[in-house]
């Protein structure tokens, strides 16, 4: 009956929202409203959230705090983290609410939770008494599902909504953190806050400056308030600079010394499944990363063609089930703008048609398939090739799935890790023939589990 419903009605239409508000505020009042008793720091924006959450976390454990965390690809509460299989960025309410409760039961201080627009357009943050709220970024993004950019910005616009409104708990102030550099700043300024803190790296009260940019990360001077320090990001491109600051902001708005600050940001390792490499001994990078929408992934390999000496690969494809089909052909101009060699292949077709998908993202590119530019469904076996192919001084980026561990395909669900496979393919002989053309074997052993 419920799945009936679901085709029946569209994803926003008011009933189906209306359930959603019932369903979110049963579920708070379930588990008693746990985020009363937590100081809760909401994140949101179109990219950057996992890895600033990360941050956040990183800092605030590194300054001796206990802390929880919710992000796309892991959960927290104090020392134990897991991984997050649930496709989900923010999960269902009962979910989300009981893992507050079990923050709280075990005497977290904080709790870091990315938000997403869905999440707050279908109220499964409802009944979570936010403090601090973060933006990344803006930039277009589930067009379809929300109707218009300006239904997009009002989503999101609701995590500022509830911390301006929400009710204060003793000794916490209600915080904005904003990014300044961003486009539509000023209308996310809008809603009051007992505090507002902005970032990045023009006019800002927390900014970075001298930023020197290597293979490795970035070094850069953070500024605050009568302070700075320098610090060494262990991760590369300008966007983390930013995810840093953003993080760097949120945790000084808590007070945490900026000594500590420095030392959560440089103590933090890779993100899991974000700019990850993956090191079998081969002699060219391969890079792992959740790029799946047109702008990340137009950072991503705008990044790594200034870092790679020979030829860029880029493996990725769209996400199926209908959700922002418009962006498609764009993804396929950028890969065409920066790669030498494009490999399209399956994303999360859901029980969308694969080739169709690929054949989407194909009109952005105006290569002749067969010349620096195939389509291959399998993406082991699109993935399988560009590892074939790829020499020394090379770059492998595979993208769209990061670190998740399954793959939605013809309405089934089937185990999937790209940096598994990757792993798996680097271990074994590899030899493809391409137009009658063969190329060479090649066997590597794993470096790195």
């Amino acid at each position: 009956m419920i799945n009936f419903l679901r085709k029946l009605l569209p994803e926003r239409h008011p009933l189906r929202l209306f359930y959603h508000n019932i369903k979110g505020f049963l579920a708070a009042l379930f588990y008693m409203f746990p985020g009363n008793n937590i100081i809760v720091i909401g994140v949101t924006g179109t990219n950057g959230k996992t890895t600033t959450a990360n941050f956040i976390t990183n800092i605030l454990t590194t300054a001796g705090h206990k802390v929880g965390m919710a992000s796309t690809i892991n959960f927290q509460v104090g020392d134990e983290r897991w991984n997050n299989i649930l496709k989900q960025t923010t999960v269902g309410p009962f979910m989300l609410q009981k893992l507050l409760k079990r923050m709280v039961g075990a005497g977290c201080k904080y709790a870091v939770l990315e938000v997403t627009s869905h999440a707050l357009d279908q109220a499964r943050v409802a009944g979570i008494n936010f403090d601090v709220a973060i933006m990344t970024n803006i930039t277009e993004d589930h067009i379809e599902y929300h109707g218009s950019l300006n239904a997009y910005l009002d989503a999101k616009a609701k995590l500022f909504r509830k911390v301006s409104k929400g009710r204060r708990k003793f000794g916490v102030s209600k915080v904005s953190i904003l990014n300044a550099d961003d486009k539509y700043y000023k209308y996310f300024d809008q809603f009051l806050a007992d505090r507002k803190i902005t970032y990045g790296l023009k006019a800002a009260t927390v900014y970075a400056e001298k930023i020197e940019k290597h293979p490795e990360g970035s070094s850069f001077v953070l500024h605050v308030p009568n302070n700075a320090i320098p610090v060494d990001l262990k991760l590369p491109g300008e966007f983390n600079v930013y995810n840093a600051l953003a993080a760097a902001a949120a945790t000084i708005s808590l007070e945490v010394p900026i000594e500590v600050v420095k030392k959560g940001l440089e103590d933090s390792a890779s993100v899991s499944g974000r700019l990850e490499h993956v090191d079998c001994g081969q002699k060219y990078s391969v890079i792992v990363d959740y790029a799946h929408a047109t702008d990340a992934l137009e950072n991503l390999l705008q990044l790594y063609r200034k870092l790679t000496p020979g030829k860029l690969f880029s493996v990725f494809g769209a996400t199926g089930g209908g959700r922002d089909k418009g962006k498609r052909p764009d993804m396929g101009k950028v890969a065409n703008e920066y790669a030498d060699y494009i490999i399209l292949t399956d994303d999360d077709p859901y029980s969308e048609d694969e080739w169709g998908i690929i054949e989407h993202v194909a009109e952005g590119i105006p290569r002749r398939e067969g010349e620096s530019f195939w389509k291959i469904p399998s993406r082991r076996e699109a993935i399988r090739l560009a590892l074939t192919l790829a020499k020394e001084g090379d770059t492998v980026v595979v993208s769209g799935k990061g670190c998740e561990e399954v793959m939605k395909v013809n309405g089934k669900t089937i185990k999937w890790n790209d940096k598994e496979v990757i792993k798996e393919l680097l271990k074994r002989e590899i030899v493809v023939e391409i137009g009658g053309e063969n190329f060479e074997k090649r066997e590597n052993v794993c470096l790195q589990s």
